[in-house]
């Protein structure tokens, strides 16, 4: 496994419709009473800032892009400074969204309540578009993560994938629902994907209640041309489908501060694997290293390296 020093090749994260997090905590959620909140928390995120500030702790040079309001922008700027992370975000004249998240102590749960967001149209795209034709060499990984916001078409990441893999970059996609469909559609498909079972239902359409079932969606994406499809189970790990026997990895679960953004976590972890060229297994035990390290910190955070590594030792790995 590679250290953070050594993982010097640049990233480059695309959020399209970022957020400020507003993590409410309270003991106990009831519908329809009275909370007294034990702490609030606001946070820069939405996907793909998420994604580079795990990068960025990690030691991994990354660059974030996207759309980003200018009413509201001083969040995220200030992340960007603390943490090294160069901004080359297109600023649009409106305020990025605020997600409300109440975190259920009791419940060891959140509940997400995402507001409406910026409003962009086909300017806004091709201004990042040029963002990107300039950041972008041969071999460099490429996140393309989130919603899409109000204004642009279903088939966005799809333009940006065949745009950046004509630029030779790996394109990893986070995203869900009809962005999702439509990059899988397209005849440039992602390098990598992380669909969650929810996520991976809607795809396909039907109900997954099994490993076999996920597998077979999963390999079946693997084989039309995706080389890795990862599919995240929250607690119980994640399955890994590329190129020869499939993997389930996971951790035992250890007390949570806040399950907000283990998934963007799980996506560094793929990212730092990738950029380190990585086998399969290598990929397995550092994403879900990110991820289950993610638990033990408020906001797209990650302790420290070793502390990383030592979970990746613990991964439990099984051959599918």
């Amino acid at each position: 496994m590679s250290t953070p020093e050594e993982d010097i090749r640049p990233v480059v994260t695309v959020t399209l419709n970022p957020a400020i997090d507003q993590t409410i905590t309270v003991e106990a959620l009831r519908p329809g009473h009275v909370h007294r909140a034990s702490a609030v928390r606001r946070n820069a995120g939405g996907k793909g800032v998420n994604v580079a500030s795990c990068l960025a702790d990690w030691g991994t040079p990354v660059v974030a892009t996207g759309l980003l309001g200018s009413g509201n922008a001083a969040a995220f700027e200030a992340l960007f400074a603390a943490k090294g992370i160069a901004d080359r975000f297109v600023r649009l004249p409106s305020e990025t969204r605020v997600n409300v998240k109440i975190a259920d102590l009791a419940a060891a749960d959140t509940t997400d309540l995402n507001l409406p967001g910026l409003t962009a149209d086909a300017d806004a795209l091709d201004r990042v578009r040029r963002t990107l034709r300039e950041l972008v060499l041969p071999g460099t990984p490429v996140l393309l993560a989130g919603s899409l916001p109000d204004g642009l078409p279903a088939d966005s990441y799809a333009t940006l994938t065949a745009d950046l893999r004509a630029q030779g970059a790996r394109v990893v996609l986070d995203s869900s629902g009809p962005p999702l469909a439509a990059a899988l559609a397209a005849p440039d498909l992602p390098f990598c994907i992380k669909p969650n079972r929810h996520e991976l239902e809607a795809w396909a359409g039907a109900p997954l209640p099994t490993t076999a079932n996920l597998l077979e969606a999963a390999r079946g994406l693997h084989r039309n041309g995706v080389a890795v499809v990862v599919v995240s189970l929250g607690a119980d790990g994640a399955l890994f489908v590329a190129d020869g026997p499939a993997l389930h990895a996971r951790l035992p679960m250890v007390n949570a501060l806040s399950t907000v953004g283990a998934g963007d976590a799980m996506v560094a972890g793929l990212i730092a694997a990738f950029g380190a060229d990585l086998p399969l297994e290598g990929i397995a035990r550092l994403s879900v290293a990110f991820a289950t390290a993610k638990l033990g910190c408020f906001g797209p955070n990650l302790p420290g390296a070793d502390a990383v590594r030592a979970l990746a030792g613990q991964v439990e790995l099984s051959t599918l």
